[in-house]
């Protein structure tokens, strides 16, 4: 039945969500490279209690064995950051390097379920892996292995499998997107107001209405990706309104080539600003090479800081503090203590920033972001808004979610797991990543179009 269940899982893993990976990769392993940092103390110490007495810190961290299942490697930018989180956790808990298992490069196939398998005979009491791909893998093995815990990082029916030991965790990136939208919209905002960009000198860049194009490079059309590039176009609205955006998909988490291949079509369509949902450098260093041709464009990255591929075009990168769940996760298992089935934090918690802003950002950025930083966390903000967009030209008002996870393959569509529908509009705002740590943001919003065909 477990087998079963896998294989009904894995057929039916690519119509859900996704997180940031590909199924094309070779397993490898090996230990866990620990980078020195300052200012940090190894964990079993002692701590202040509340009344300001010092009791014996509970956390043992010779009791912990973590394997760490990655989709990709450092090389690529959505698992490199998950690789320095790690590190950073290993570090500040003082683990050692024999605790940490590694296995890179792992497909979303059944290779994950014998690696999960691996790290558990390896005595891993905490199995993680990063990519959505692994989690119909991740759940058979925790199914098999109940007195270890698996975490499936961005998955999206660890509260509804009915598994105590299987979980499921995710950031709320949509809020550093919405933050790197900002920087984007002040940058455009520069452009306009200086009479750089025209729509006499760029006809190109204004559609029939004079509004001014932006474009994004997508990974796939899934919840995730929808939730992160309208949280961009909201953040850049929010300072240029009259803006539109066109949406190109790869089919690939990590495609150097088709990533390069849909921003040169969409700054050939007039784009000026190119943002992403995609893991490789390919789209920033071909915005760099078209500005630096004459093109009038800038670059939104993701993950990790794109200045030294992009120096002049790269504005900067929405971004993961992957340490901030690892430390919490680590702690956690090290104490005796549950993981949650579902984690989502985002600035509240220091789990989402941006990179470094490039020096093309426009005057006052940093002053002006921090602003809206501040107004996400005391809650005066709501980054989906249903004020600030509308749906077929309506404000949305309702948007019932029903977290089963289903089988499309089958007609009708038939429950996996059965969950809840949730009503996701909550005091006038989509609440996005509350109701469980996956993304569930699926509206397609006014103002914004999507390329049907992905990019070749």
């Amino acid at each position: 039945m477990k087998k079963f269940l896998a294989l009904a899982l894995s057929v039916v893993m690519m119509a859900s969500l996704a997180a940031c990976g590909g199924s094309d990769k070779k397993e490898t392993e090996a230990p866990a490279q620990t980078e020195a940092a300052a200012g940090t103390e190894a964990a079993g110490g002692e701590t202040e209690a509340a009344g300001g007495e010092t009791e014996a810190a509970p956390a043992a961290a010779s009791d912990i064995k973590i394997g760490v299942i990655l989709v990709g490697d450092e090389t690529e930018g959505y698992t490199a950051a998950h690789m320095e989180g790690i590190k950073a956790a290993q570090q500040e808990l003082g683990l050692s390097d024999d605790q940490i298992v590694w296995k890179y490069k792992v497909a979303e196939d059944s290779s994950c379920y014998e690696a999960a398998v691996d790290l558990y005979g390896q005595g891993c009491n905490l199995i993680i892996s990063n990519s959505y791909g692994h989690q119909t893998f991740m759940v058979q093995a925790a199914a098999d292995y109940p007195d270890a815990t698996f975490v499936s990082m961005t998955g999206d029916f660890a509260a509804i499998s009915g598994l105590d030991n299987f979980k499921n965790a995710f950031t709320k990136v949509y809020e550093a997107r919405y933050i790197s939208g900002v920087v984007a919209g002040l940058k455009l905002k520069e452009l306009l107001d200086d009479g750089t960009l025209t729509a006499e000198a760029q006809p190109d860049s204004f559609d029939a209405d004079g509004n001014v194009k932006i474009g994004y490079v997508g990974a796939f059309s899934y919840a995730e990706v929808v939730s992160g590039y309208t949280a961009f176009f909201l953040g850049i609205r929010s300072v240029v309104p009259n803006t539109v955006m066109e949406v190109l998909y790869t089919n690939s988490w990590f495609d150097i080539d088709k990533e390069a291949a849909a921003a040169e079509a969409l700054i050939s369509h007039g784009c000026v600003i190119i943002g992403q949902h995609a893991d490789s450098t390919g789209a920033p260093a071909a915005t760099q090479r078209l500005l630096d041709s004459g093109k009038i464009c800038y670059s939104v990255g993701y993950n990790v800081d794109m200045l030294e591929t992009a120096p002049t075009a790269a504005l900067t990168s929405p971004t993961n503090t992957w340490a901030v769940y690892y430390k919490h996760a680590f702690e956690t298992v090290m104490n005796g203590g549950e993981l949650e089935a579902d984690w989502a934090e985002g600035f509240n918690a220091d789990a989402v920033g941006i990179t470094e802003l490039g020096s093309s950002c426009a005057a006052g950025t940093a002053e002006y972001i921090a602003d809206v930083e501040s107004k996400i966390k005391d809650g005066s903000l709501k980054v989906f808004d249903t004020s600030t967009f509308t749906v077929g030209g309506a404000e949305v008002t309702s948007a019932p979610v029903d977290m089963s996870f289903m089988d499309f393959t089958t007609n009708p569509p038939s429950v996996i797991y059965q969950g809840e529908t949730v009503e996701a509009i909550v005091d006038g705002a989509f609440v996005e990543s509350d109701f469980r740590s996956a993304p569930y943001f699926a509206l397609r919003i006014d103002g914004i179009t999507e390329d049907a065909e992905p990019v070749q």
